[in-house]
């Protein structure tokens, strides 16, 4: 059995844009893990009924990969591909979807979806049915949205109150990350919550009885299942010398107990417009490329590096194994 990585990710426009007009296209790269050889998957660029205009990003956000199916999703959409073929398997988009972050099946073969735009966690049903609805601040899901509006066709709702980017399951429980709070807490017994501070945080990969998270910095925290404390963190930057600002930590497969992958993407220049009309641009091209890395965490060591945007992939938001026949 070859062993196989799905990169899941976006690539952007080849002009500054505001943060919602930034990317051209969702891209899925295939990387051969022995050999690192990467092959095009899959690009994909949205149908206009459910993008707020023609000029609105485009990319595929995190996905999960389980039993030969790998789940996507856009800002407005959730996708359901088999793998390697990659045959369209489900289809999901609905009125209330807004940048949605993350997609992964529940127990129970529903749909469990970051709704991030919302500030919300929605479990659905393959033909879109809505079976449950969480406010990540434990607030009305209504409060501030409309049950009426097509958010799809909503450019932003931002500013956000939360930011949920990832959601997972201990147990019958489900857990989202919480990027504002910088937490996950537990949706099902908000008692339960795992702080992490400080910085920005991503993913939340449940791999045995640890729970792994990364944060915007290059850190990597692993908590227990058990007791919902971190037992261990790593910053990334100091196993290698790599400048300090080595670009957006996001995206972490777990391959053993001290090997991880992690990506990071360039940090990009945007621009917005001021109270005044101005148009304004902030931030620099970051010095690192889009890329993957991977870390002995036992020795405290990078492995080796992989830049791929080269490959029309310039931002990560997961990375998935697969084992397959060769």
């Amino acid at each position: 059995m070859a062993k196989y990585l799905y990169v899941v990710g976006g690539q952007q426009k080849g002009r500054i844009q505001e943060e919602w007009k930034q990317y051209q296209k969702g891209v899925i790269l295939k990387i051969d893990l022995e050999t690192r050889e990467i092959k095009p998957c899959l690009n994909y660029q949205s149908p206009p009924e459910v993008t707020p205009d023609s000029d609105s990003s485009i990319l595929f956000k995190a996905g999960t990969l389980i039993d030969n199916q790998l789940y996507v999703c856009t800002q407005t959409e959730v996708l359901i591909y088999s793998v390697p073929d990659f045959n369209l398997l489900h289809y999901v988009s609905l009125p209330l979807f807004n940048d949605v972050h993350h997609v992964c099946p529940a127990k129970d073969g529903s749909l469990l979806v970051v709704n991030t735009g919302l500030d919300m966690v929605l479990n659905v049903d393959l033909s879109g049915k809505i079976l449950g609805v969480w406010n990540v601040l434990q607030k009305n899901p209504w409060e501030r949205f409309s049950k009426s509006v097509d958010y799809r066709k909503v450019l932003t709702t931002k500013p956000h109150q939360s930011h949920p980017n990832y959601v997972f399951q201990v147990g019958d429980d489900v857990w989202a990350t919480r990027c504002l709070q910088k937490d996950a807490i537990c949706l099902t017994n908000p008692s339960k919550r795992i702080e992490i501070g400080e910085r920005l945080i991503h993913d939340g990969i449940v791999v045995g009885n640890s729970i792994y998270f990364t944060r915007v910095d290059g850190t990597v925290f692993i908590a227990d299942i058990k007791n919902q404390k971190i037992k261990a963190q790593y910053d990334l930057k100091s196993f290698s010398l790599t400048p300090k600002s080595i670009g957006w930590c996001r995206g972490i497969l777990v391959l053993n107990d001290h090997t991880i992958i992690v990506g990071f993407s360039r940090l990009r220049p945007t621009q917005y417009v001021d109270e005044k009309g101005k148009q304004v641009r902030k931030g620099e091209y970051g010095a690192m490329p889009t890329r993957l890395a991977c870390y002995d965490l036992k020795n405290k060591k990078m492995l080796w590096q992989l830049p791929l945007e080269s490959h029309g992939l310039n931002s990560i938001f997961s990375i998935h194994l697969h084992e397959e026949n060769e």
